[in-house]
């Protein structure tokens, strides 16, 4: 894979996969990876976007900031912490680590996320 080249579902099930305890499943039809039993990412139907956990009032100011990378399913993810991510607009594979980092800590029990500080890249910004 060269530099620019997009982002694959292959690349989202290798990143996914490499998290602590992650396993995939299959559910509505689509790849799901799950850490502790809980849903924290997924592939889309035609595999050009995921859907990650995004807690909802962070949602819109990404939605908005970067709508050409983060979008929400109608009618479908508008109630849950739940958002859609275009794996044709992430940068590099460095991205999509840390959004699936994020995702992960959010369902991940929390001593099996304190067992793993270098995936909390969160904390890097604040202050």
């Amino acid at each position: 894979m060269t530099a620019d080249a997009a982002i694959t579902a292959a690349d989202v099930r290798s990143a996914a996969l490499s998290l602590p305890d992650t396993t995939e499943k299959l559910a509505w039809g689509q790849p799901t990876f799950r850490v502790a039993g809980k849903i924290f990412a997924s592939l889309g139907d035609d595999e050009t976007a995921m859907g990650v956990k995004c807690p909802r009032e962070d949602r819109a100011e990404l939605i908005a900031a970067e709508p050409e990378k983060f979008f929400i399913r109608e009618g479908h993810d508008d109630h849950y912490a739940w958002m859609r991510v275009r794996l044709s607009a992430l940068e590099d594979e460095a991205e999509l680590a840390a959004i699936l980092a994020d995702s992960w800590r959010q369902v991940a029990p929390r001593r099996l996320a304190a067992a793993h500080p270098e995936l909390d890249v969160a904390g890097e910004d604040e202050g």
